[in-house]
């Protein structure tokens, strides 16, 4: 059965650095694809689902993310996913999605106060959603990760939460699946969900693990999880 194209919306911020590369990944995947700048008000009608993608909006300035929660287009998405709609950060995106309070927890300096920039091993903490189902639990990912402010923070209750509510989607692990601590992030959280699961946040970069000359076609079964 042939699958119907989404309209994907990719967010565009002053400092956004990976929107070509996933519209190219949506692009790839046989979806239709429209960048969106920051400083419209509303979504095209129709959207299916929403990339806040990565790179350094406003420069990281000040905190990462902090800028861009105020931008225009925020508000339309806050409105769109409060109403059920499909929103995906991707690493300043996710940082974003914190700040405007789509995600609970924010992210804050790595651990080691570097910039780190590699292909990381993670492991499925939780399939039961839009974004992971093509996967199972304990499945063991490589994805690339590159990020400074990577390091996922939540008080004890929200951890708690997060955990009795299956909202933790990733953890960073080793090539067996053990737990790596690679930026300080507690519980080695890599990336989450809202609890109704339909806004997701990670800080790996899926859109970069598309073709096998690149190193990983991880993220392919990532972005289709949302075509079910």
């Amino acid at each position: 059965m042939q699958k119907t194209p989404m309209n994907v919306v990719i967010l565009r911020f002053p400092g956004t650095n990976c929107e070509f590369d996933t519209q190219y990944a949506f692009d790839k995947l046989g979806h239709k694809t429209e960048l969106i700048w920051h400083k419209e008000e509303s979504l095209p009608k129709k959207t299916d689902l929403v990339i806040v993608p990565g790179g350094f909006s406003y420069g990281d300035y000040l905190r990462s993310g902090s800028i861009a929660r105020f931008s225009p287009v925020m508000k339309a998405v806050v409105a769109y996913a409060n109403q059920g709609g499909k929103v995906l950060g991707i690493c300043n995106g996710f940082q974003i999605l914190t700040e405007v309070g789509l995600l609970p927890g924010a992210l804050k300096r790595n651990n080691n106060l570097h910039f780190i920039s590699k292909y990381q091993h993670l492991k499925v903490v939780n399939s039961d959603n839009a974004f992971l189902n093509q996967y199972s639990d304990s499945d063991i990912l490589n994805i690339p990760i590159a990020h400074a402010d990577g390091n996922y923070y939540i008080d004890d209750n929200g951890l708690a939460n997060l955990e009795e509510n299956g909202q933790i989607l990733l953890r960073y692990c080793d090539a067996l699946g053990d737990r790596e601590v690679v930026n300080g992030s507690v519980t080695s959280i890599a990336g989450i969900c809202n609890k109704e699961k339909n806004i997701f946040g990670l800080m790996p970069h899926p859109e970069r693990a598309m073709e096998e000359i690149l190193g990983s076609i991880d993220g392919i079964k990532m972005l289709q999880g949302f075509e079910q």
